[in-house]
């Protein structure tokens, strides 16, 4: 029977998923603070320890695509809460384990169970909302997933200095509890996803999780290992477009496929998931080398870097519910471009950074960037699924959930790498303008080396190396500010770009068979 859901009941729902969301994305972030303690307790290296991000990752990204079909055979609500225990008991694992290989494990248990929570509740929010309010619930649905990694390292740092860092994962136990009695409460499977027995397509599946394991992996690992000059992340490159030619064939080819392929068929879906993938590429590409930039190149120390990003944050969570609102009204087409352009001049405004920068200088852009964020999150969202048939929404939220997170992934390593390679060639042409052959360079040592002289006293050769130091220290300082521009100038760049697939995006009006049921 086809009803609407009473508006208290939409409220209840929405507080219900938003809960494992929370958790769910809080984790890909909370642990990072409590790396260093880690490490030391269970005689890690810091290259060992990231693999407990790292799992979390790998897991997220290989379970998101698959969940449509889990779904169809296990029954959503049945799927939802598995994953809510599966996450909650692997939680409490990592907490208690004692070794590295075991939180590894159940880091993977975790990063499995989470990533079924941040895809089934979209479609459970997209089913729940009436036509009329799609864009208010991905609102919603973007304010947990934003706020909740802005406050992971704060709250991780204060829970591994006050406590100790298995309470990062204990933190999770009761709330996942209270999770799983909302959710048998509360949430409800749609008609059309039961009684689906056909084969499950475990050669997609094996295939699936090889070829995009190897290349969310080679992401992972890549810039740590040196690229291409590793064996090993060859050897990943090999696997990873093996197994993803090898899955597309198969999926194309079966009645049953694991990953519904078909839904690209659909023009405004792709061009969605596509501005999706570009907007992941930005969100995370800059919240990963922002921190990096204050603290190295201005001195910040971690918790006020941490602090110095929630401008952002807590713009996207006023923008979003604002953004969900103007949907309707205004339509996707005008909010992604505009979102686009709001979001091009922010990482303009980044781009512009000095080693003299002030806090100023970082706030304004990133207010900007969270009311660029707030649009497109909202639109992309909503757009996304608004001309998906309603029995392919977990699939369809799935793979959008999972081209964001992949090219997040990719946002990181290139920017990564971009800083890397481009401070080296920054520094090596301010060093061709800057020798000691150049007039104006020899005055400035000899002005500095009397000025060290006369501060630390000693010889003239002693003198001479402060001078020499401070001058290679400033133009490390400037070589960076460079590296760090071009990335973020980079950004901007790629968000004009993709104002053109814009024009593929239909008005966002549900469809007859994505109509709202609820049964």
């Amino acid at each position: 029977m086809t009803e609407s859901r009473p508006a208290p009941g939409k409220w209840t729902v929405t507080i219900t998923v938003l809960t494992g969301t929370m958790i769910a994305v809080l984790d890909s972030s909370i642990v990072n603070v409590a790396l260093p303690n880690m490490a030391g307790t269970l005689g890690a290296t810091i290259e060992e320890i990231t693999w407990v991000i790292t799992a979390y990752i790998l897991a997220n990204v290989i379970i998101m695509p698959i969940i449509g079909m889990l779904s169809a055979h296990l029954g959503r609500k049945n799927i939802y809460l598995a994953s809510v225990a599966v996450f909650t008991l692997a939680s409490m694992a990592c907490g208690a384990a004692g070794s590295l290989p075991l939180i590894i494990v159940f880091r993977i248990l975790q990063g499995l169970g989470g990533g079924v929570l941040i895809t089934v509740s979209q479609a459970i929010l997209r089913e729940t909302f009436p036509a009329e309010e799609q864009g208010l619930a991905m609102g919603i649905y973007g304010m947990g997933v934003v706020l909740a990694p802005a406050f992971g390292p704060t709250l991780g740092g204060w829970l591994t200095d006050t406590y100790s860092w298995p309470w990062i994962f204990y933190i999770n136990v009761p709330i996942g509890i209270i999770n799983v009695i909302l959710v048998q409460r509360y949430i409800i499977d749609p008609p059309y996803l039961r009684h689906d027995k056909g084969p499950i397509d475990f050669l997609g599946v094996g295939l699936l999780t090889t070829g995009l394991g190897a290349f969310q992996l080679m992401l992972e690992k890549g810039q740590e290992k040196d690229w291409f000059q590793s064996p090993f992340i060859v050897w990943l490159v090999v696997i990873a477009a093996i197994g993803m030619a090898l899955f597309i064939w198969r999926e194309m080819e079966t009645d049953h496929p694991a990953v519904d392929l078909r839904i690209l068929k659909n023009r405004s879906f792709t061009a969605a998931t596509s501005l999706g993938g570009i907007l992941g590429m930005g969100l995370y590409g800059s919240l990963f080398i922002l921190p990096l930039f204050l603290q190295n190149n201005l001195g910040y120390p971690a918790m006020k870097a941490g602090l110095a990003l929630m401008p952002r944050s807590l713009a996207m969570a006023v923008g979003m519910p604002l953004a969900g609102r103007f949907y309707n009204k205004l339509g996707p087409k005008f909010l992604i471009a505009s979102g686009l352009l709001v979001g091009a001049y922010s990482f303009w405004g980044l781009g512009q950074l000095t080693p003299q920068t002030g806090f100023w200088d970082v706030l304004v852009p990133q207010v900007w960037q969270g009311i660029g964020f707030s649009l497109l999150f909202v639109a992309l969202s909503t757009a996304a699924l608004a001309t998906i048939e309603r029995r392919q929404m977990t699939a369809a939220a799935g793979l959008y959930n999972v081209v964001r997170q992949v090219f997040g992934s990719v946002g990181i390593a290139i920017a990564a790498t971009q800083i890397t390679s481009g401070i080296d060639r920054s520094y090596a042409v301010l060093s061709e303008h800057v020798t000691v052959y150049d007039p104006a360079t020899r005055s400035w040592l000899a002005t500095v080396t009397a000025g060290m002289m006369h501060r630390f006293g000693g010889d003239v050769g002693m003198a001479r190396e402060r001078a020499l130091a401070l001058l290679h220290g400033s133009l490390l300082s400037q070589a960076a500010v460079l590296a760090y521009n071009r990335v973020f100038l980079l950004i901007a760049i790629s968000f004009v770009l993709a104002l053109p697939l814009v024009i593929l995006i239909t008005g966002g009006e549900a469809t007859e068979g994505a109509e709202i049921m609820v049964d």
